[in-house]
């Protein structure tokens, strides 16, 4: 079965986006989203037990089935699917269709529920929607989710609103310093630092540790999730080995920014050991083989000696 859409015709409808040209854009985006969903409706189906996904990288693939643990077997999908679902989104919320922007945004969560953009957008749909209920519950997810500590930062900045909201100034207050531990020059995190010292100065004399705990007993917790970070020096590692050097260092900054330099630092220094760990355990494992393996080999009228050794040696192990 033909592909629905190809690269480029996707970069052109997303010519027309940034160009502001949403009136060639959205026709053009629509005819791509239908014709994609009479492909996905025979080409990549879902069951119990196979799931299709349109990840950007092997970190996304990784840090899903750590955090998911999604036992069925993920297959990539031929195209990048939430991407087009992404763009289509957004044109709808630049034609005020906030319904339609919210399915859409939906759908390339589905496709790609590691990226946290995507995310961050449905939760500023949802709040616009008037529902401040799945704009929190998604701000949440993306903590839980979040290699990059500007989209991080941009949750706890949604959460902190809505903590605010709820009269919780303590737990709102909690969000905006680790948002300001995260990305402090970004405008939306400034523009919640200043609104809390405006309106709640009283919290400001709250220790970090008081602060983090409101925040926490809140419900959401103080730090980004550092499952995200380890999987980011996984990744690193196994880039670096293969020689890419300049993604290993990529994902080593995302990791320090993530986490904090001692943090990912502590992190690099489990990863390497657990590494060494499973290659000694191998390199044991294929000695202990071919040990056995001579041992058994029959040697002439010593054949039947030699088994009955090998037989006993693994007795003894």
């Amino acid at each position: 079965m033909d592909l629905p859409f190809t690269l480029d015709d996707l970069a052109h409808a997303e010519n027309f986006l940034a160009q502001g040209d949403i009136d060639r854009a959205l026709p053009y985006l629509q005819d791509l989203r239908d014709a994609t969903e009479d492909y996905l409706a025979s080409a990549c189906v879902t069951t119990d037990e196979v799931q299709y996904f349109s990840f950007a990288d092997e970190f996304e693939w990784l840090a899903y089935r750590r955090v998911e643990r999604d036992p069925r077997r993920l297959v990539p999908a031929p195209l990048p699917f939430d991407r087009l679902y992404a763009d289509l989104g957004f044109a709808y919320i630049r034609q005020n269709e906030y319904t339609l922007a919210r399915d859409s945004l939906m759908q390339a969560v589905r496709w790609d529920p590691m990226n946290c953009a995507h995310r961050l957008n449905l939760a500023g749909v949802f709040r616009t929607l008037g529902n401040q209920q799945e704009w929190a519950s998604l701000s949440h997810s993306v903590i839980e989710r979040a290699s990059d500590p500007v989209a991080a930062a941009r949750a706890y900045v949604n959460l902190g609103r809505f903590f605010l909201d709820e009269e919780n100034a303590a737990a709102a207050e909690g969000c905006s310093r680790a948002a300001q531990r995260l990305a402090e020059g970004d405008a939306p995190v400034a523009q919640l630092a200043a609104q809390m010292a405006d309106e709640h100065p009283e919290v400001a004399e709250l220790s970090d540790a008081e602060a983090a705990g409101a925040c926490e007993a809140a419900g959401v917790p103080a730090e980004p999730n550092a499952e995200m970070a380890v999987c980011l020096i996984m990744c690193a590692t196994d880039a670096a080995a293969q020689g890419k050097t300049d993604e290993a260092t990529r994902f080593t900054i995302r990791a320090r920014d993530l986490v904090g330099a001692p943090a990912a630092k502590a992190l690099i220094q489990l990863v390497r050991e657990a590494d060494a760990e499973l290659k000694a355990e191998r390199t044991a494992d294929a000695g202990d083989a071919a040990a056995a393996s001579d041992a058994a080999a029959p040697s002439g009228a010593g054949g039947a000696a030699s088994t009955a050794d090998a037989e006993g040696g693994e007795r003894d192990a």
